[in-house]
């Protein structure tokens, strides 16, 4: 028997409490017993949104909650501007060119953050503009855009402001309604500590405007229906009842934690994570914008990235995650969101100079671990 470690973007570890909720027997979605179950859910999801704003369950993914953002917002020919600084952020832009929405792109280098200053620009050059679809964390380089000073630029505009935060939520700040985020999606599989499986998607006033004259073809994701049935405390479709059931015991441990705690914490994991890199004499991908999600960084010379990966998750059983897309083989990322703490961390790094110094590359052995326990230690 071995016990595995798990320190991806995403899925991330379960806590016993999700584990014990999914093991209860089924229930019957139209029931109140059920309605009371997502009653709480939803108002949990609120909490964690920071927001008074109806908040959606979903089933699927958060790519799900995603393409429902641009159908329900938005019509064939209309106009979006997309962020583009990372797979994620490119993800918006396929999405839009799916449903025949014509798409202006601020191109971003990989490993920065945007400038909210380019986006202003881009709005006062073309006022068609209906939407800014942007990223909060960008799980693939591990960068975070201040969703704050975006949302300041955006809401004297007629456009409104979509964030893709699946990786972020739960896991450090976003004020959806202080910061004017008009849409905000999310998923299950991440900061909110559940398998993969529930996309989340809330929604302003100035959305539902939107929401309500938009043409694109749409069905499953209905924004329109999902109101309606969540005006009874209810699904249009059938529930992931086990899910949403496992969603609203993990909602409950946030609360108990308190939102202010969760946060600090994330950061002093994303801090040790940082320090312990350093240490080790590597270099931060995103040394600038790094978020307290995710830590990417550059593979050392002489070191083959998708190896590093591979050996420490088939032979030591850490699982990280390696470079997507232009970074494969270039980049590895450690999560430290959701269900995971100090001495996950200790291991993931302990794991990671075990197998460096099998691959050949040199560092005083302990070093990083020596750093992140001091971070850890403060």
């Amino acid at each position: 028997m071995r016990k595995n470690y798990l320190l991806t973007p995403g899925p991330t570890p379960l806590p016993p409490q999700v584990m014990e909720a999914m093991s209860r027997p089924i229930i019957h979605h139209r029931t109140p017993q059920f309605q009371a179950i997502l009653k709480e859910a939803t108002e949990g999801l609120k909490y964690a949104f920071q927001t008074k704003n109806d908040v959606f369950i979903l089933s699927s993914s958060g790519t799900g909650a995603m393409e429902a953002a641009v159908i329900n917002l938005l019509s064939c020919q209309d106009t979006a501007l997309v962020i583009q600084g990372g797979k994620f952020g490119e993800r918006w832009t396929e999405l839009c060119k799916a449903y025949g929405v014509n798409v202006e792109v601020i191109d971003v280098e990989w490993g920065k953050a945007v400038n909210p200053v380019d986006i202003e620009k881009k709005l006062k050059a073309n006022p068609k503009i209906k939407a800014v679809f942007t990223t909060h964390c960008e799980t693939s380089t591990g960068v975070v855009n201040d969703i704050a000073a975006i949302g300041a630029v955006i809401k004297n505009s007629d456009a409104l402001l979509a964030v893709d935060a699946i990786s972020s939520l739960g896991a450090i700040d976003l004020k959806t309604d202080e910061w004017a985020c008009d849409v905000v999606v999310s998923g299950s599989q991440k900061g909110l500590m559940l398998p993969p499986g529930l996309g989340f998607i809330s929604v302003s006033p100035k959305a539902v405007k939107l929401i309500e004259n938009s043409k694109s073809p749409r069905y499953y994701f209905d924004l329109r229906k999902a109101k309606k049935a969540l005006d009874k405390m209810d699904t249009p479709f059938t529930s992931s009842i086990t899910l949403i059931t496992a969603l609203r015991e993990a909602l409950k441990m946030m609360r108990e934690d308190g939102l202010e705690n969760i946060f600090i914490r994330h950061k002093k994991m994303a801090d040790a994570t940082r320090a312990a890199i350093k240490a080790l004499g590597l270099e931060l991908f995103a040394p600038t914008a790094s978020s307290d999600v995710v830590t990417a960084a550059k593979i050392p010379a002489g070191v083959d990235g998708e190896k590093l990966v591979k050996t420490m998750r088939d032979t030591y059983d850490v699982t990280i995650a390696g470079g997507q897309e232009e970074l494969k083989g270039k980049i590895f990322r450690i999560a430290h969101m959701g269900f995971i703490e100090e001495f996950d961390i200790i291991t993931g790094i302990s794991c990671l100079e075990k197998v460096l110094t099998q691959m050949g590359y040199k560092f005083p052995l302990g070093a990083g671990v020596k750093a992140a326990e001091e971070i850890f230690l403060k």
